[in-house]
């Protein structure tokens, strides 16, 4: 068993369509597209160095003061500097997808995920069409939208059915609305149980699961609970000669270490399992410094 800890670096991104700007005082100015916004950044614990016109500039800023307010004060938590559409287009590569201003300050497009975007596309290369993808907690669907272009058959899972809306917009943009995408609002322990009766195997499995979530019956998720559980069923719907799982998490107290334990723990043991765990970041334009922005656990098989 292989166990490596790596920082991944979001790379690819053309400067037009994503950049982070600047970063300290607990804050990020990002550019997504057309527009400059800023955000709280608990982890930005160090002094600004961009100058105060740059920060100035952001179309649009999350107050960080309101992030407790109600659920029917959410909308009023951006104050906007400019008049900003309810979507707006960015591209990374040949994709683009839907940006908007959602209620728990971000847009639905998670720039360092970017590796794993890539390392994806690389495993389903050759033979695409033949993969299976499963996408958990798939959110906005960008992960989704790139095994679907790769030409893989993929099952998209979340609890949410605004994000399964927003997940087909952006298979909509991206030509692929007639792809081989199954769109289920479902609880993913409860839907993976259920795969397993049927006989349904995955060649490859990606998952994003939040610290703390409901599903569409009021199912509780917790991370600490649930991921062990999630992970210990998912053993069930694996190929047999699999491609391998991605596993993402954002603000959790725990470490890579203990992200990439929980899943090389969950799965049989072998002398050809390569696990690799870490940070996934962007690096800012204005200081050069690395923003860690989620944790990961990869297992190529």
């Amino acid at each position: 068993m292989n166990k490596i800890i790596e920082m991944h670096l979001a790379t690819s991104w053309n400067t037009s369509q994503y950049a982070l700007l600047d970063t300290g005082a607990e804050q990020k100015l990002e550019r997504f597209g057309s527009y400059r916004l800023a955000r709280p950044e608990p982890q930005a614990i160090w002094p600004i160095r961009g100058n105060a016109l740059l920060w100035q500039s952001a179309d649009a800023r999350y107050s960080k003061q309101v992030e407790a307010a109600e659920e029917e004060e959410k909308a009023a938590r951006w104050s906007k500097k400019t008049k900003m559409p309810d979507f707006w287009p960015v591209q990374w590569k040949d994709f683009t997808f839907a940006a908007k201003l959602s209620p728990f300050k971000h847009t639905g497009i998670f720039p360092e995920q970017a590796p794993q975007w890539e390392w994806m596309a690389q495993k389903l290369a050759s033979g695409a069409e033949k993969r299976h993808v499963l996408n958990l907690f798939g959110y906005s669907g960008a992960a989704t939208i790139i095994a679907a272009r790769c030409g893989a058959k993929v099952t998209h899972v979340d609890a949410s059915p605004l994000a399964i809306e927003w997940a087909k917009q952006n298979a909509e943009l991206n030509k692929l609305a007639a792809a081989p995408v199954r769109w289920l609002v479902d609880d993913a322990v409860k839907f993976v149980r259920r795969e397993a009766r049927r006989g349904t195997r995955y060649d490859l499995i990606i998952l994003d699961p939040p610290a703390f979530g409901r599903g569409p019956k009021g199912e509780v998720w917790k991370f600490e609970t649930g991921l062990p559980i999630l992970l210990e069923a998912i053993q069930s719907v694996l190929a047999p000669n699999p491609l391998g799982i991605f596993l993402t998490s954002y603000s959790v107290r725990y470490s890579s270490v203990a992200l990439g334990n929980t899943l090389s723990g969950a799965l049989p043991k072998s002398e050809k399992e390569n696990y690799v765990f870490g940070e996934l970041g962007v690096r800012e334009e204005s200081a050069g410094r690395i923003l860690s922005s989620a944790i990961f656990a990869r297992w190529d098989a």
